[in-house]
């Protein structure tokens, strides 16, 4: 099991906090035109395509906002055919599994560049002129920090209690100090979900959900929207 330190909870939060403002921006792609990925809060890396993921380490300043706009892209462009959360039904690949590291990285350009024609048949647009790197290395943080395979499987019950106690706080005034323990728990959990690419950080309903609990009852809200999703994807 990978162990990773709390210096990077405050990256796994903020990019939990902004991913879930673009969960429900799912489209599709197939034989349509490619969407448009706003990559303005992303620098710039410039016209030559760099060989390997440049946000990947979560200690990186631009790592939360890779995810966050990665998560964007993806469902806009990727979703309909590698499926939401990125578990694929079997109409293309799962790409959980594609290895965190320049070998994966290799293989994900070709296709995000050139696409993929099977029988004449266009399986995959080529987005790479279309959306360029930056969008490219953004959806590529956001798929590999996907949680792995049965990852929150021993965590799912004590998540579903977690979510029940949130349901009896939400409407209360001042529940700072009851919350304050549960999204502790949570951000521990977070820290030891595994990616399935080998990522050193994945980004899951625990990490979503305690990344707005700040007691208001508007961010609780959000937090049992966090798990809801999460825990429904886990399945």
């Amino acid at each position: 099991m990978r162990h990773y330190t709390l210096g990077i909870v405050a990256g796994v939060l903020t990019s939990a906090a902004l991913l879930l403002s673009h969960s429900n921006e799912v489209k599709a792609h197939g034989d349509v035109v490619p969407q448009a990925v706003d990559t303005a809060d992303l620098p710039k890396l410039g016209k030559e395509w760099l060989e390997e993921n440049p946000w990947r380490d979560p200690k990186n300043e631009n790592w939360a906002k890779a995810v966050s706009i990665g998560a964007s892209g993806y469902n806009q462009n990727c979703a309909r055919c590698h499926g939401l959360e990125v578990i694929s039904g079997g109409l293309a690949p799962d790409l959980r599994f594609l290895e965190a590291d320049i070998d994966g990285d290799e293989w994900f350009l070709e296709r995000f560049k050139i696409g993929y024609t099977q029988n004449g048949i266009t399986k995959m647009p080529a987005f790479g002129e279309l959306l360029g790197q930056e969008a490219a290395w953004a959806i590529r943080t956001y798929v590999e920090s996907r949680p792995d395979e049965g990852a929150l499987d021993d965590y799912v019950g004590r998540l579903k209690e977690i979510k029940a106690e949130l349901l009896e706080l939400e409407g209360v005034a001042d529940a700072l100090e009851q919350i304050k323990p549960l999204r502790e728990e949570m951000t521990k959990i977070a820290l030891s979900v595994e990616t399935g690419s080998g990522a050193p950080v994945a980004d899951s309903a625990a990490s979503r959900s305690a990344a707005f609990l700040d007691g208001s009852p508007e961010q609780i809200k959000k937090a049992i929207e966090a798990l809801t999703v999460g825990l429904s994807a886990a399945k």
